[in-house]
């Protein structure tokens, strides 16, 4: 059974990815949180300093955060988790409101690789920003709305030897009855932004399925949520530094001083669009971290050498969600290295830099897990299957900064509704602590 401490961190997940339907709430969120810790805001047109605390910035549907420590100069080095808010599903099209055969239909375009019949006969809800005009950005959530309904077994007899679903054809959700030149979806999400649906001139809206995380399992080991990959990632980062900022006795929650010397500046970078390639402004692939970190250099009287040099001292960490072994298919997994749920975090490892891990990176994380107690898996991929990546190389390759791959065990990854053991969240995030700690 999950300890106490573990339940109670993602009973706080489960509320975080609730809170957190799309990537701009799910910043938003992480934005919430850390100005209720006591982190003040920077806008990205301000000019920033460099006081000891701990702030943050948005951009678009990603967030970083930092904390500076008191003596942190323009050489110090940074401990950097990142992370992503995205995950897969579907996105609204331009003119949505589709239909026939006397049914009201949204017209969606499918982003990243989601598990398409995992879909199926699930209550969905559309989440997202809506841009008016003037600029003005508003956050929206419907209720339940959609619906991907399956055929009948009795219209397909075959359903069960193979299902196979047209991404063009069969994908198209319904969420009402009417004439569609009669009806007009985005007239929803006006009414929840409190605006007239002429003035909508752009939108970024995604579906999430309705239902809440849960826990299950015969003693509640599990965790069954949507968007586990990767707003686990980000909720750990999350929790981690603000534990960080009140250890350094900083903060509404501080209770003590902390004389650890100045050591690191922790970083949490959490990146929207990662599954589709991160080559977006708030991408990974973007300029993003780069902007935060050499203007923090810079704000504490920095240049070039003094970049390089704070780089050189720097390492980040690339948390994203890896797989388990499944019961049912242990063929597909590498025949030696078999992470199971509640093994603790993963070491991502790929030969072809899919995951940027090396000797080195790897030296690092067994010191690292070692030092707060927290065992770890290896995880590679059977030499058949395709291996997937993560920010990981982008951030080395755009930085240069040391990148370890690694991440929670998930079944069902891409799937509506993922699970993982309920003691893996809080022992990423221990790790994570650990890592801001140096």
């Amino acid at each position: 059974m999950a300890t106490s401490e573990a339940q109670e961190h993602a009973k706080d997940l489960g509320a975080f990815v609730t809170a957190s339907p799309s990537s701009f709430h799910a910043a938003a969120e992480v934005a919430r949180r850390l100005a209720a810790a006591g982190f003040s805001a920077r806008a990205e047109s301000d000019t920033w300093d460099h006081t000891p605390g701990g702030y943050y910035t948005v951009r678009d549907g990603a967030v970083i955060a930092w904390f500076i420590p008191a003596g942190a100069t323009a050489t110090t080095g940074f401990h950097i988790l990142g992370s992503h808010t995205d995950s897969p599903g579907f996105k609204l099209k331009p003119k949505p409101t589709t239909g026939r055969e006397g049914w009201l239909q949204a017209g969606v375009e499918i982003y990243g690789g989601p598990l398409l019949n995992s879909w199926l006969d699930r209550e969905l809800i559309l989440s997202g920003r809506v841009v008016t005009s003037g600029g003005t950005e508003h956050l929206v959530r419907t209720g339940p709305l959609l619906r991907f309904p399956q055929l009948a077994i009795h219209l397909d007899r075959a359903v069960n030897d193979g299902l196979t679903l047209d991404k063009q054809q069969h994908m198209n959700p319904v969420w009402g009855l009417g004439d569609p030149s009669q009806a007009d979806l985005l007239a929803i999400l006006a009414a929840d932004a409190g605006v007239d649906p002429e003035t909508i001139t752009g939108y970024d809206i995604v579906t999430t399925i309705a239902q809440e995380p849960a826990f299950f399992g015969g003693r509640g080991e599990f965790l069954a949520s949507q968007r586990l990959d990767n707003l686990s990632s980000v909720h750990a980062s999350l929790v981690a530094l603000i534990d960080h900022a009140e250890h350094r006795g900083w903060g509404p929650e501080a209770t003590s001083e902390n004389d650890d010397g100045p050591g690191h500046i922790a970083v949490m970078a959490a990146f929207d669009h990662e599954e589709v390639g991160s080559a977006s402004r708030s991408g990974a692939s973007g300029p993003f971290l780069q902007d935060v970190l050499e203007r923090i250099v810079d704000a504490a009287g920095g240049g070039v050498q003094e970049r390089a040099r704070a780089f050189a001292d720097s390492v980040c960490i690339s948390a994203d969600a890896g797989h388990a072994v499944h019961p049912n298919y242990p063929e597909r997994h590498d025949p030696a290295n078999r992470p199971v749920l509640g093994g603790g975090p993963l070491l991502k490892i790929n030969a072809n830099q899919r995951y940027t891990t090396d000797a080195v990176g790897a030296g690092l994380w067994a010191a690292l897990c070692q030092a707060v107690n927290v065992p770890y898996q290896e995880f590679v991929s059977n030499n058949v299957m395709p291996c997937g990546s993560t920010i990981g190389p982008l951030t080395a390759t755009r930085l240069g900064i040391r990148t370890v791959d690694v991440g929670i065990a998930l079944l069902s990854m891409h799937s509506a509704r993922e699970m993982c053991a309920v003691e893996d969240p809080l022992a990423l995030a221990r790790v994570t602590r650990g890592f801001f700690a140096g």
